[in-house]
């Protein structure tokens, strides 16, 4: 029931939402695709989370902060049979990943535009197949830190929708960050890394295309890692 999940946080876990002024063609491909492709969270959630999609899909996975939307066009490109939701509430990366879908539509997608929290607190109980968190703003500052999205109360929405066996992919090239989200999963009784050996970690998922924010920190001497945790 809703008033027995995790409320929300004061502060929003991302930054500004929006950069500078989107080309006449971005914002014609937002206002055009957006509004056909967003959850609309004033109604109710489908039983089945399959439900959401025009085609058939086997299961739904879930990308929290997608950026310019690199790695979830990849993998909704890739697994056809999967359903995939994009959650940014950056208004330029939500603008360039629709102005991809322009020429290359994905009707196993679904998208949306503000606070995870929000979504995580709509989805139906173990409905996803997956969560991905990938280079997350880090909030280096230490008072900013419970800004971070990896934290124990959104851990709890993590193990509330996911289905047992369902993993969550997180990477970042923020040592602090990788480190706090090994300790918040390690003292989360619901998840178990899925690592025996350090290139288990450091070597980037199967199929990974690479984002530009990776590339950013490979040029500027950072290290990224790749954690994978288990539902149990």
């Amino acid at each position: 029931m809703p008033g027995d999940r995790p409320s929300r946080a004061t502060e929003a876990f991302f930054g500004r939402r929006r950069g500078k002024a989107l080309r006449p063609a971005q914002q014609a491909a937002l206002d055009k695709t957006l509004p056909a492709l967003k959850l609309d969270l004033a109604s109710a959630p489908p039983s089945r989370l399959e439900e959401l999609f025009p085609v058939p899909v086997a299961e739904v996975r879930l990308e929290i902060g997608f950026g310019g939307g690199e790695h979830l066009l990849s993998r909704s490109g890739s697994m056809p049979w999967a359903g995939f939701i994009g959650v940014e509430p950056f208004h330029n990366g939500m603008a360039k990943l629709v102005s991809a879908l322009s020429g290359s539509p994905r009707p196993n997608l679904r998208l949306y535009d503000d606070d995870a929290t929000q979504l995580l607190d709509w989805l139906p109980d173990a409905s996803l197949a997956g969560i991905d968190l990938l280079y997350p703003d880090p909030w280096p500052k230490k008072r900013h830190w419970k800004r971070r999205f990896v934290s124990a109360v959104n851990l709890d929405r993590f193990a509330r929708v996911m289905r047992p066996g369902a993993e969550f992919r997180f990477a970042s090239d923020i040592d602090s960050y990788v480190n706090w989200t090994l300790r918040a999963c390690h003292a989360h009784a619901d998840f178990e890394w899925l690592a025996s050996s350090a290139g288990d970690w450091r070597s980037p998922y199967p199929g990974w295309p690479g984002t530009r924010y990776e590339a950013k920190a490979v040029r500027e001497g950072r290290v990224p890692a790749y954690l994978t945790f288990r539902r149990v």
